[in-house]
């Protein structure tokens, strides 16, 4: 395998959620690895304005969950580097508490921000996917989507990165032979803005950790490098795909 099927070159990425951790880290790579970059998310970061400086990086702010930002950050990024090769739908949040006490305005955030904003992105990225013959989707998932995590109580999340994993796997059975590929990555535990109170937390800390058979958490470049792989044409024939990168949590 030649190391150029890693490489990104002449591609335009669209990431949501740019501006900070698993975000940030996979915009760095993408330029690095050779794509022009739109960065989106709510507010501009001192990172994002270092990123900026290059002429392979742009920034559109935007709140996913507004239902106009999917087209006006689909067509800002056409307007800006003339086409759109890979979308990655990584803005989300998180919350937690007993399910019987979940409130409907907390499970509306949850929702419209993890499942249908990611629904919405994706689906008006299509169509210059589908007049380029090519394109490729990454969802950030979880890998709440698969287990129930503790000692953090949090159904509305869990079901919400279930649902884009379900989305990610028939979207990819949709577009298979229309030359867009479709994958998810599901995290584990990472160092970001997200996790960090949880981390801080001495109490849930340990269990993190100890439910971790590395050991450790990951660093948002280690997921950007699963990114870059799903993103590339070194991942030409994978599809359909939810690729979990967790330090072995899952495995018990």
């Amino acid at each position: 395998m030649s190391m150029s099927q890693f490489k990104l070159e002449g591609k335009v990425a669209l990431i949501t959620g740019g501006n900070r951790g698993i975000g940030l880290a996979i915009a760095k790579l993408f330029g690095e690895a050779g794509a022009k970059v739109m960065i989106t998310g709510r507010s501009r970061t001192d990172d994002v304005d270092s990123l900026c400086e290059g002429e392979g990086y742009a920034w559109i702010e935007g709140d996913v969950i507004d239902p106009n930002t999917p087209e006006r950050i689909v067509s800002a990024t056409i307007k800006r580097f003339g086409t759109l090769d890979i979308l990655v739908n990584n803005a989300g949040i998180a919350d937690h508490g007993n399910f019987h006490e979940f409130s409907d305005e907390r499970l509306a955030a949850i929702t419209d921000t993890n499942f249908i904003a990611p629904f919405r992105i994706a689906r008006a990225a299509i169509d210059p996917m589908l007049k380029n013959g090519a394109g490729a989707i990454l969802n950030i998932g979880s890998i709440s989507g698969y287990v129930a995590n503790k000692p953090q109580l949090q159904v509305a999340y869990n079901a919400s990165k279930a649902a884009l994993h379900q989305m990610t796997r028939v979207m990819a059975f949709e577009y298979a032979d229309r030359g867009i590929r479709v994958n998810a990555l599901a995290p584990g535990y990472v160092v970001s803005d997200m996790t960090e109170g949880g981390i801080a937390n001495s109490d849930w800390d340990p269990i993190w950790t100890d439910n971790t058979p590395m050991g450790r958490y990951a660093q948002p470049h280690e997921m950007a490098n699963c990114a870059l792989f799903l993103c590339s044409e070194a991942a030409s024939y994978v599809t359909g795909s939810v690729l979990i990168a967790d330090g072995g949590y899952t495995s018990h």
